[in-house]
Formats: structure tokens, sequence, C-alpha cells
């Protein structure tokens, strides 16, 4: 039988999305964390399967995290009735550099390649094309946002374009690895269509680990939770 370690926090939509999960999938163990160091060994731990933050906090566990895995970054994975992407960067410290943002554009093209998908990527910035000279951040992002778009069609093969502040256009084009200029941007996007709007997450995908670990928002519904504690679950068969 197959172990996933899930974190438990203040917010206890998880504890019923535990109850939730161990009906429809009785042959999967969870064990419950209720303190941040263990979710590090549970990491470590050869003896579980894959991990959840839950709705622990996560600013103390992926300082540890890192101090052993230096090169981790996440991306939200978003899948409804008409829409499929991941999202990333989305760590508030993460995707700093252009160099960032390539790596981790290589890593999500890698996962969607596992599942048999074709990568589709948006480069967003912090405004249009037509905005530069609006302020060197902006002028900045956009700058930014132009290189990477090339250094993704020099390292890749993969379809790519610059929607700029286009987000919208993004989605509604079929993208399905949606680049944020930054993980603050992204943050906000995630919690602009995921805890405000209710568009179905399964968490965020870590990359950078060998371990198979679900980052989760400590805000998440209960329906949220149980989504994360699905793509665990299914991962490990992959």
């Amino acid at each position: 039988m197959k172990t996933i370690a899930i974190g438990v926090g203040e917010n206890e939509n998880i504890i019923q999305a535990c109850h939730i999960f161990k009906e429809k999938h009785p042959k999967t163990n969870l064990k419950l964390i209720y303190r941040d160091k263990d979710m590090v060994q549970a990491v470590l731990d050869d003896k579980i399967h894959g991990v959840d933050r839950g709705s622990l906090p996560a600013s103390n566990i992926m300082k540890e995290f890192k101090a052993v895995y230096p090169n981790i970054t996440r991306a939200t994975y978003v899948n409804g009735d008409e829409y499929e992407f991941l999202l990333t960067p989305v760590g508030i410290d993460e995707g700093e550099t252009v160099e960032d943002r390539l790596d981790i554009v290589k890593n999500c093209i890698d996962f969607l390649k596992r599942l048999g998908k074709t990568p589709k990527i948006a480069v967003l910035a912090e405004g249009r094309k037509d905005d530069f000279g609006r302020g060197p951040e902006v002028s900045q992002s956009i700058t930014d946002s132009e290189k990477l778009t090339e250094l993704i069609k020099e390292n890749t093969d993969e379809e790519v374009e610059n929607y700029y502040i286009l987000v919208e256009k993004a989605i509604k084009d079929g993208c399905n690895v949606i680049v944020a200029p930054n993980g603050r941007v992204g943050n906000i996007i995630f919690r602009t269509l995921v805890l405000l709007n209710s568009w179905p997450s399964y968490g965020a995908i870590t990359f950078g680990m060998d371990k198979i670990y679900i980052d989760t928002s400590r805000d998440q519904s209960i329906e949220g939770y149980v989504r994360s504690l699905t793509l665990a679950d299914e991962l490990d068969n992959f």
C-alpha cells in the first residue's frame, strides 16, 4: 500500500478532504503531519511515496527544503472543464531572473510530456509591448519577457509566444504553460483565479527534488485539497 503524507494546519478543510479522499482511494494510506520539521522528514523518507503540504504554512518548510534541494521551483496545475495549464512561477521568491524562468519552463515541458501533452507556452510581462518607457520596472519586464521568449525558442522545440500582459488571451488561446514575470505576479494570478474565482487547482508541482511534493495553499477549499491528494496519488504511477 502506498503512503502519502499530508500537512495539517489551521485550515481544517484538510481533515474533511482526507476523509473524502480515503473513501475514493482506500488502497492509499494517509499519514497526517502536524509540524514543519516532520514534513521535511517525510520528503526524505523512502517509505513515503508522495507528500502534500496541505494547510501547513509554506515559509519554514520551503527554507528547509531549499537547504537540501537548492534548485526547487513550483508550477500550479490548473485543470478544469475548459482550461488546463501550468502557472509558474508562483513562489514569491522564485523566477527572479530570465534564466531561472527558462529552467522552470523546461521542467514544465518535461512534466507535460510525461502526461502525453504537447506544450504551448505563453510568456507574460508587466505591460503591453507599447508600454515600454512607462517606468523602469515595466520596461525591464517587457525586455525580459522578449529575452525569455527567444531563449525558449533557442533551447526547446516547443511553441512559444510573448503575450506581454494579456494573460486572458494566453488562456483563451489554449496555452498550457503560463509564465508570469516573477513569482509574486504568479502568486497573485493564482489567488485571483483559484481562491477568488474557484478555478480548479490541483496544487503546485514541485520540481528539483526526487520525491513527489504537491505544494498547496493554506487557504484552499475541501475540494482543492482532495484534488491535490489525488494528483499526488496519480503522479506516483508515472
